[in-house]
């Protein structure tokens, strides 16, 4: 039997790299909207209710929207969007981070599918503050790097534009005034008491990004240095499916670079740790389109449905 799925805002870029990672599968079955009924409430209603599992990918507003149509209480919402990433009823979209947020996952009804510059933040911060190696108060700063592809369609567009402005040549960091829509996600799934400083920056090529997070040794609850929470990583993430930790680094093999586009065209997330027992930065390398956005969104449908999870995925 095919599992039946429904795309609401499947012209978009998220729904299109959805619609990309059934390619191949016998199991899915796609019920697609005619162009001209995209915005038609009723047919949307109509699909939506007739499928197993309906994704929206859509604006937050339209996502909202799309979740009051819902009838069949068997039906399956996985939101790409911001709208339901911290609203109370929703599953987190993160199976990696805990058994309960995985058990949630297969067994819940509506689940968001977490931000891109969070799906990075969380993986490396979640684990310290809940295993209590770093307070809940501590002053956090993020940086992340992302290609232009994270922007949708109109960003898209103005990168790919022969005319555009020089600027656009350049890594540009954007949310000056550290209002990101990013911030309360990362705030409450991690259980911080406060939003971190967080300084994203869009730059000159399509897809992957790197999240960083600097960390003072000493601000860790336990001693050890950067091979003990190297270790500690390695147990946490063991086994945990599409999150992975780089062999830690020393001074005869530690890159020069680590590159926002390494991870382009993959659904798995790689942790590194550099830097010193003093000082130490954490880094997340990802496809803000596969494990920031559709990789992770099928992940979700896969545990939901019961499937393989990286079935229909671009894995290491």
């Amino acid at each position: 039997m095919k599992h039946k799925i429904f795309i609401d805002g499947s012209e978009g870029t998220t729904g299109l790299k959805i619609y990309e990672r059934f390619a191949g599968r016998d199991d899915i079955e796609v019920l697609a909207i005619a162009p001209a009924k995209r915005k038609d409430a009723d047919e949307r209603r109509r699909l939506i209710n007739a499928s197993d599992v309906t994704f929206l990918c859509l604006p937050d507003e339209a996502a909202r929207e799309s979740v009051s149509l819902v009838e069949n209480e068997k039906t399956v919402v996985i939101d790409a969007s911001t709208a339901h990433r911290v609203a109370d009823g929703w599953s987190y979209g993160f199976p990696e981070l805990s058994a309960a947020h995985r058990q949630n996952i297969a067994t819940g009804r509506r689940i968001s599918v977490p931000g891109c510059h969070a799906t990075g933040f969380i993986a490396l911060i979640f684990p310290l503050v809940k295993a209590g190696l770093l307070a809940a108060d501590y002053p956090f700063a993020v940086t992340s790097i992302s290609g232009y592809s994270g922007g949708g369609k109109k960003v898209i567009a103005e990168y790919e534009d022969e005319g555009r402005d020089a600027c656009y040549d350049a890594p540009r960091l954007y949310a000056l005034g550290q209002r990101h829509k990013h911030l309360p996600e990362m705030t409450k799934v991690c259980a911080l008491a406060r939003e971190p400083l967080f300084s994203p920056v869009i730059a000159d090529y399509y897809a992957g990004m790197v999240v960083s997070v600097p960390i003072y040794g000493t601000g860790l609850a336990a001693t050890g240095g950067l091979r003990a929470l190297h270790d500690f990583y390695m147990d946490y993430y063991a086994g945990a499916g599409l999150v992975k930790v780089a062999p830690l680094p020393d001074d005869s093999n530690a890159p020069a670079f680590l590159g926002g586009n390494e991870m382009a065209g993959r659904d798995d997330l790689y942790i590194y740790l550099t830097g010193h027992d003093e000082r130490i930065v954490l880094c997340a390398a990802f496809d803000n389109l596969g494990k920031g956005a559709s990789g992770a969104a099928v992940q979700c449908m896969n545990i939901a449905l019961g499937c393989e999870e990286a079935v229909g995925l671009v894995v290491g």
